[in-house]
């Protein structure tokens, strides 16, 4: 399904200027609860069902290459070794995506394996592909396909005792992912995000025009985060649960620390909040309700139940 709104938009049927949603649905690891996480059909599946951006997790392999994957490890709940067999989660540790090089992780199958916690999921057998053809793919599907625009809402997973053990420290790791995404996306299009706020503080400093989402699972409040962050990001993006629109008010209020270039271009710009990971429709009407500008869902067929409203642009009015 896609959304008649959006095609209605492109009379010419080509990709030009970005479409920017006024909420923001976000395919969580592509479409997690219809297709094997992080793969490349869960990110078409996701465009197909007119996510606006598409959302997914970084690794690093032992050889250096940068590839989509939630842990650094290889997880017992939906992959098998190279030759079919299971392994227990007690194992999993031993698989360290970052001791391995990318032919050793591509042998591993994610994809065949029933997720427990996902029935919906359409099982194929498929590898952690290197991120570099999950933005290919995803760009050919758009302009052969859905032909509009996404955001890529990016994950860099790290935290201190991993570094040097399961990842880059934040500072190598960070570049590396810089330099691969500037030789296929206009970074416009892209939002890192991290749960580490050493990742942010570095992008904030070095890459200062990235758009940075902070990942909140913790109990403080949102003002403690901000503080221990040191600058306002252009997104902040906490566990659902965390949220009373009070919360949300406050948030908005919030501008966003931009450069002098962007001040210039922009204006002052209030801090977005995009929380995860919402599968109810229920809770999407709730949060919708409480005033957040968008979610991050494992079920975008199940985010349907918003009508997206678009800025078009002004060329295409």
């Amino acid at each position: 399904m896609r959304y008649t709104i959006l095609l209605m938009a492109l009379l010419s049927g080509t990709v030009h200027a970005q479409l920017i949603p006024t909420f923001d649905v976000q395919g969580h690891r592509g479409a997690r609860g219809l297709q094997p996480e992080n793969t490349i059909p869960a990110f078409l599946a996701a465009l197909d069902l007119g996510v606006t951006t598409v959302e997914m997790d970084l690794a690093i392999t032992k050889d250096g290459q940068v590839i989509v994957s939630h842990e650094p490890w290889m997880s017992s709940e939906f992959c098998l070794k190279p030759d079919g067999a299971e392994f227990s989660k007690e194992e999993e540790l031993k698989y360290n995506i970052y001791q391995m090089t990318y032919e050793e992780v591509r042998q591993w199958d994610c994809g065949s394996k029933p997720h427990p916690r996902f029935p919906q999921q359409q099982k194929q057998k498929n590898s952690k592909p290197l991120l570099a053809d999950v933005i290919v793919a995803i760009e050919n599907h758009i302009k052969s396909y859905t032909k509009y625009e996404v955001d890529y809402n990016i994950e860099i997973k790290s935290e201190p005792d991993g570094d040097g053990v399961y990842h880059p420290a934040p500072t190598e790791f960070s570049d590396k992912v810089y330099q691969l995404l500037d030789q296929y996306l206009p970074m416009e299009r892209v939002v890192i995000q991290s749960f580490d706020f050493r990742v942010l503080k570095y992008w904030h400093e070095k890459y200062p025009e990235i758009r940075l989402a902070a990942l909140v699972e913790n109990k403080k409040s949102p003002e403690e985060n901000l503080k221990d962050l040191g600058f306002v990001p252009s997104i902040y993006s906490p566990d659902f649960n965390l949220l009373t629109k009070a919360i949300v008010k406050w948030l908005h209020t919030q501008k966003v620390d931009l450069t002098e270039k962007q001040k210039k271009d922009k204006g002052k710009v209030r801090m977005r909040v995009i929380p995860w990971t919402i599968n109810e429709s229920k809770d999407m009407l709730v949060l919708k309700g409480m005033g957040v500008d968008g979610i991050i869902t494992d079920y975008p067929d199940r985010a349907a139940v918003y009508k997206l409203t678009l800025k078009i642009p002004s060329d295409k009015k």
